[in-house]
Order: C-alpha cells, then sequence, then structure tokens
C-alpha cells in the first residue's frame, strides 16, 4: 500500500488534546533546548496546506512509549499533543504564508526532552510563494505506478511542490506528441530518441496532483526542428546570423537524435500565436499546471527574417505575456540562463518564480547573492528565487561529493534561494537532466531530506522578504576568523537580514573550503571540521529580549534557546555548534 493510501485508510489516533487540536503554548529558554535526535521519520500527506486544511502525519516505525510531538513557528511552541499510536492529524493555525517545525519527542525524569524525529509543514495557498522545484525526466516502460509512487513520495517527504517534466516533447516546436486524428499516441519519441510511453506522463502528473505538487511542462520559447515547415512554422518566423536570411541561428544536436534545434524570434507575434495554439493543445490532453520556458542564453548578433536586430529579452517578456493570455489559469516559470534576460522576465510578472541556470560566469559563492538579491530588485521584492547550479560537473560517478553540495545548498538556502536538483531517482549535476550517472549516497540523501525540512519549516526567516543589513560579528577564539558577507576561503562568512523585530544571522563554514567556487567541479571540496561552543561577539542596536539558534545539520533542525549577556552595543553568546551552516536568531 502507498504512503497516499496508508494515510488515508488508518484508523487515526486521539492525541491528548483531541485529534488536530493542539494545546497553545509559551515557550522560555529552560523548555526549548533539546538534546541528541535520534533519527526516525515521519512522512506527511502533502507537500503544502491551504489555511484551514488538516495535515496528515505517519510515523515510519514504532512509536515509543511516552511519545509527544509539538509544532513549533521559529521557536515558539504553539502546540503539544501526547501520541497513542503512528498516525495523527493537526490543523495548523490559519496563518497563510507559514512554516512549521514538527517534532516527535519523549520526556526525561530530568534534564532536556529527546527529540526523536522531525520533519516541516508548510501552509501555504500557492506554491509560488515558497517555491521547492524539483524534476522528472525519463517516461519509458520501466517507470510503472509503482516506481512513480515511491519517487514522488520521496520529493513529497523533501516538501518539493513543483516538478518540472524535462524534455518530453515529441518536436519542440510541436510538444504534444498527437496523430492528426487528434489522437495521443500510446508511445514516441524524444529529440533524443529516447521512448516517451505517454500514460507515465500521465500517472506522474496524476501522483503529483495528489501530494498537492504543480507539474511544468518543459520546453524552449523557441525551439523549431528541422522540418517544423511542414508542420506550419513560416521561414519568416526565424532568427539568422546574418541580415540576408541565409544563416538560420541554431543548436546543433548529436547526429543520431531526431533533429538539430533552430531557433524562431520569441518576440514573433505569428510564432506566438502559433505556439500558444500548440501550449493549448498540451493543456486539452494532459493535466499540466503550467509551463517552464527555456532559453539558451546570449546569442551574440542576431537578425529577424527582415534584417532588423532581434532583442531577445524585449521578445521573452511579450512571449510570456501572450502565453499568460491564451491561459491565464496555468503557471509559468522561464529559465534566464546566466542572467540573460533576468530582468526582462521578472518584469513580465506573468511568472510564479524566478529561475535562473548559472554558468562558469557565476561561479562564484558570492555570485549566488548576487543573483539572488538582482530578482528581488526587478521583481520589486514580489518573488523569490531557483536556482538551476550543477554540482560535481565533472567529477562523473559514482557519488557525489557530500561536503561540495551541502556547502552549496547551505549557501543558496541561507540567501534565501531554493536549488533545483532532486528527481524521484537521481540528483542533478549537468544541464541535460536525464543524465543519471553520478549518485546520491545513503548520508547525502538522508542530509538532503534534513535541509529542505529546514528551509520549509524556517522559511519565513529565509525567504520572505526581510531587509539585508550589515553585521559586525566576532568570534572569542583567534583562530576562528568570522567576516560580514561576501565570504572568504579560510573564514565563516555572517549574512544578515531583519525582520519584524528578529535580526537572523547565518553563519557559513568555509574554514576549510579549498574553493569559493559552489560548483565543486571534481567533488574535491573538504567536510569542514565543526566548531563547537563558539563565542561570539554580536554588534547590537537596541536590547535583546531572547536568542536561538538552530542548524540542518543538528538536532534535525530543531531550535535551542542560548544565554546572553548584553552590555555597551554588543551582545555576546555562545553557539553550540556550527558545521557548514548555523543560523542564529536575535528577538527584541
Amino acid at each position: 500500500m502507498d504512503l497516499r493510501s496508508l494515510l488515508l485508510s488508518v484508523s487515526l489516533c486521539a492525541a491528548t488534546y483531541g485529534v488536530g487540536q493542539a494545546q497553545r503554548l509559551q515557550t522560555n529558554a529552560s523548555d526549548t533546548t533539546v538534546s541528541t535526535v535520534v533519527r526516525m521519520d515521519i512522512q506527511q500527506n502533502k507537500v503544502n496546506y491551504a489555511p484551514g486544511e488538516t495535515v496528515r502525519f505517519t510515523l515510519e516505525g514504532a512509536l515509543p512509549d511516552g511519545a509527544h510531538v509539538r509544532y513549533r513557528y521559529g521557536n515558539t511552541i504553539i502546540g503539544d499533543e501526547t501520541l497513542s499510536c503512528p498516525q495523527w492529524t493537526w490543523t495548523p493555525p490559519k496563518d497563510d504564508y507559514r512554516g512549521y517545525l514538527v517534532e516527535l519527542y519523549t520526556k526525561k525524569e530530568s534534564g532536556e526532552p529527546t527529540v526523536l524525529a522531525t520533519t516541516a509543514v508548510d501552509v501555504s495557498s500557492d506554491w509560488g510563494r515558497f517555491p521547492r522545484y524539483g524534476f522528472v525526466s525519463d517516461y519509458d516502460k520501466s517507470k510503472t505506478k509503482d516506481v512513480i509512487e515511491r519517487e514522488m513520495a520521496f520529493l513529497n517527504r523533501c516538501h518539493v511542490n513543483g516538478i518540472q517534466f524535462y524534455d518530453w516533447q515529441y518536436k519542440q516546436h510541436s510538444p504534444l506528441g498527437i496523430n492528426k486524428k487528434g489522437k495521443l499516441f500510446t508511445t514516441y519519441k524524444d529529440i533524443a530518441n529516447r521512448q516517451i510511453v505517454t500514460q507515465v506522463l500521465q500517472d506522474y502528473i496524476a501522483t503529483q496532483h495528489a501530494y498537492g505538487m504543480k507539474a511544468m511542462y518543459y520546453d524552449l520559447c523557441f525551439g523549431a526542428f528541422r522540418d517544423a515547415a511542414k508542420d506550419g512554422v513560416s521561414d519568416r518566423w526565424y532568427i539568422f546570423k546574418d541580415k540576408e536570411h541565409r544563416v538560420k541561428d541554431g543548436y546543433n544536436l548529436p547526429k543520431d537524435w531526431k533533429s538539430d534545434i533552430l531557433i524562431v524570434n520569441p518576440g514573433n507575434k505569428s510564432w506566438q500565436s502559433y505556439f500558444a495554439d500548440r501550449s493549448n493543445d498540451v493543456y486539452q490532453h494532459l493535466d499540466f499546471d503550467g509551463f517552464h520556458i527555456d532559453q539558451l542564453g546570449k546569442r551574440g548578433d542576431v537578425y529577424d527574417y527582415y534584417g532588423e536586430p532581434v532583442d531577445l529579452p524585449a521578445g521573452y517578456a511579450t512571449f510570456i505575456e501572450a502565453m499568460k493570455a491564451k491561459n491565464p489559469d496555468r503557471r509559468l516559470v522561464m529559465n534566464s540562463v546566466s542572467s540573460f534576460g533576468a530582468k526582462e522576465i521578472a518584469e513580465a510578472e506573468k511568472t510564479d518564480f524566478l529561475y535562473n541556470e548559472l554558468w562558469e560566469e557565476q561561479d562564484k559563492f558570492s555570485d549566488i547573492h548576487n543573483v539572488i538579491k538582482a530578482n528581488s530588485d526587478f521583481s520589486k521584492g514580489k518573488k523569490n528565487t531557483v536556482l538551476a547550479a550543477y554540482m560535481n560537473y565533472r567529477k562523473g560517478f559514482p557519488f557525489f561529493n557530500t561536503p561540495g553540495v551541502l556547502l552549496t545548498d547551505a549557501v543558496i538556502f541561507a540567501l534565501g534561494g531554493a536549488h533545483i536538483e532532486l528527481s524521484g531517482d537521481h540528483m542533478l549535476y549537468s544541464e541535460y537532466f536525464p543524465d543519471h550517472k553520478t549518485q546520491m549516497d545513503n548520508g547525502l540523501r538522508k542530509a538532503i531530506v534534513g535541509y529542505y525540512d529546514f528551509m520549509t519549516a524556517y522559511q519565513n526567516l529565509l525567504r520572505d522578504g526581510g531587509k539585508e543589513t550589515n553585521v559586525d560579528v566576532s568570534a572569542a577564539d583567534p583562530a576562528v576568523s568570522i567576516n560580514a558577507w561576501p565570504p572568504r576561503q579560510g573564514a565563516v562568512a555572517a549574512y544578515a537580514k531583519t525582520f519584524d523585530g528578529k535580526e537572523v544571522i547565518q553563519l557559513l563554514n568555509f574554514r576549510q573550503a579549498n574553493s569559493m567556487s559552489w560548483r565543486d567541479l571534481d567533488g574535491t571540496m573538504p567536510e569542514p571540521q565543526q566548531l563547537q561552543n563558539l563565542t561570539l561577539r554580536i554588534k547590537t542596536s537596541g536590547m535583546m529580549s531572547k536568542v536561538w539558534t538552530a542548524s540542518p545539520d543538528v538536532n534535525g533542525g530543531s531550535p535551542q534557546s542560548l544565554d546572553f549577556h548584553q552590555a555597551d552595543g554588543y551582545l555576546t553568546v555562545t553557539l553550540p555548534s556550527l558545521k557548514y551552516w548555523t543560523m542564529l536568531v536575535l528577538e527584541r
């Protein structure tokens, strides 16, 4: 029986305060610290919930005697229940766009409780506010319903709320696999001559929708096969490398693929009308939620059929508008390759969030901040960012280098972004998404779940606006250097934002980093040495009422309240640990 069936069929146990009715509590320092987490796992039935919707949980494994569950918003416990069976429900507060941490724990006669497992809950009426994007890329006969369910259950566990369907198309200029009688092909070949089974597409979409995920079909905004004329694509719609329209711009592909890609002018109104109709065909036959629009980055000087220069970024904006006008209820996301067209895409205002594919021009950790900050500025702070950032690009198989992946995720998440990297069956390391020779080992797979829990649970302190501030942090230990962002090799970087009376400081550990490139091309980034009981001195303005910390590397992301001393404009506090990333929160 799959997870969703189990969650729907079990007889849910009443908790001490009633099913879904959590007692509201206030906290203080003595009841917010935790001891070491003994990792079990908590599954839930969806990736996000509407305000007022009930969450259904299942604990994998036997429920320990005396188990409790509590729910936190930030460091505040908003509910606590005694559990008597491994399935239960919770109805979160009705506030929209909130992230919560869920802790399963047992009490002790003395000392702090033992946290057994953690997970996160996202209460958001729309996925675009806090996008967590994944992908699928294989659609052959091996993808049975059981396989699809298992893959999507993993992405659900990581709270991935949107899925990009990479290279599912029959043809780039006419993506739907359909015959002249209007009947879907049972099977067909994609551009790489891989088998596509239409039923597999349908099964993926249905399974994702059952988990509350959005299913986004992928295609270029301007791609055409060499035989596109027979499907109604006019020569006058292309872009050319010369003013005399002798040489069409294009992208050469391997000879054993179906076709090279020729590039159409995305701003051409006739092409926009043609492709909007093809997109409409897709929606009429497959239950996709929207269109993930791709491009190919800078193309140099290009011209239309009449010899006029083509402004591709301006064309991207009008293409987005045309797709939205044809299907206003469908969602749109568009790639900005190396930030080409990022401003125009953001200002089009019809996309759900912003998406950047990073390459060697933006390969530094500091570039991650620059991209996220620029996107926020372009969108007037309205949209969050997902990055396509391919890890260990030259390393090869069998496994990713865990320290490189976690350090890059730590930086992306700490700066407020998300990282498209997870499919149900592999992690992304190349721009050709079906490549799966490099895999996550068990340790990375387990750590990734914790990182996605952390990003979701604390999304209001990571991705919900806030104002960047300069921060002055130093360590009592002279061997530990701390500098404000941007990061420096051999030091700890501190990045700070303020949120409604809170100063949130992200501490990122580059002390053992052998490069300041996020790509970790050859998989050589070393594991950082964990710092423990690090005394910090932080310049502050105004008095703080509480200080707490949390890290995806420790205690399942559970927060811990800290004693602190404040005098003469400085706050002194001892940080329990820092490995890759620790968040420190100062509340007024």
